[in-house]
């Protein structure tokens, strides 16, 4: 009798396990369950993922003078990292903040959003999308392409920053646009940065070619609400004009932040200080930007290496809880002509 108990018991054991075993997700197959952004957000996952990188249009420079348009879908697998640093893989989960620079305008942005979307099998407007410039109007010419066709797909850039509807709010009064860079005009003096000015009309390019050039740097900021935790978090994108390299230039009389060339928008500046985490993503232009460049907002520079060619002039300030990276927060395979940087942060 007690034998005959005993084999019950084991066999009772066994399919209990069995069922643990099917049930149970496979290694590094996210566990089922509500979907990541709900209320259900378990406390494991409250991790912040942000990317800043210069899309460049999404047409990239050849060495030989020629270009090649990239698809959204593969910038966006070229940029997106599992939390070892890893693109391509299961383990990359959706991100919550893509910073980018050099869009063309909001319909760019919202179809970029949207791809984004649909790779991670998301309905369309999942991801929304803020540009400084809806429509910014072309300037310059060949942009450096052989082809004028790719060329001209470079002529309009402005700003922009999208964001995972499904895991972050944003109040439509939480939203500052635009502030201007500043830059020192050809034939003016730098005199240790009182040469410098606002890069807007009328200190912008005066020529026909180049008049609208200024649009492609004005920022954007923006607090958003993490929904399952009411966290705010800013975030803001920034292109500096590329006579910052030699000459740093925030506005009137301005040489910026720590002498960078960096500033920040009254406004948005006030939805900084309203935030308890920040983000901001800066193609600066220039090379040598600290990490402690933007400390006294409480961020940490991330990410050490070249960005563009032998140069790191791109940048991702953040604060919190940020995760350590094998790559050094640099996303060596990204296609553009920039490198995207990327940091994901526990709240």
């Amino acid at each position: 009798m007690l034998t005959r108990h005993r084999s019950a018991l084991v066999a009772a054991l066994a399919v209990v396990a069995l069922g643990t075993a099917l049930s149970a997700p496979a290694l590094g197959t996210p566990p089922s369950g509500p979907a990541r952004g709900t209320e259900a957000v378990a406390a494991a996952d409250r991790v912040l993922r942000v990317y800043n990188n210069n899309i460049e249009n999404l047409v990239v420079n050849n060495s030989d003078g020629s270009c090649t348009r990239i698809s959204g879908p593969d910038h966006l697998t070229s940029i997106l990292v599992d939390d070892a640093g890893r693109t391509g893989t299961s383990g990359v989960v959706a991100p919550d903040i893509l910073i980018v620079q050099q869009v063309r305008g909001t319909g760019q942005a919202e179809a970029y959003a949207d791809q984004l979307s649909a790779k991670f099998g998301y309905p369309a407007g999942s991801y929304g999308a803020i540009v400084a410039w809806s429509d910014p109007e072309p300037w310059g010419s060949t942009h450096k392409c052989s082809s004028q066709l790719l060329g001209d797909l470079k002529k309009k850039q402005t700003n922009g920053i999208i964001w995972n509807k499904r895991t972050l709010s944003l109040a439509s009064g939480d939203v500052s646009k635009y502030w201007s860079a500043g830059w020192l005009r050809p034939g003016t003096a730098y005199a240790n940065g009182a040469g410098c000015t606002l890069y807007k009309p009328p200190n912008s390019d005066p020529d026909s070619t180049d008049f609208y050039k200024w649009k492609r740097t004005s920022a954007i900021a923006a607090r958003f609400t993490i929904k399952a935790t009411g966290t705010s978090v800013f975030a803001a994108t920034m292109h500096l004009p590329q006579e910052n390299r030699q000459n740093a230039c925030a506005g009137d009389g301005d040489r910026g932040i720590a002498n960078t060339g960096i500033h920040l928008g009254a406004d948005a500046t006030s939805l900084l200080n309203a935030s308890t985490i920040r983000v901001v993503g800066i193609d600066a232009n220039r090379t040598g930007i600290g990490a402690g460049t933007l400390s006294g907002y409480g961020m940490t520079g991330y990410g050490s290496k070249a960005t563009s060619g032998s140069s790191k002039i791109d940048y991702l300030f953040l604060n919190g809880g940020v995760q350590p990276s094998t790559i050094d927060h640099t996303v060596g395979g990204t296609k553009s002509n920039h490198l995207a940087l990327y940091g994901f942060i526990a709240y």
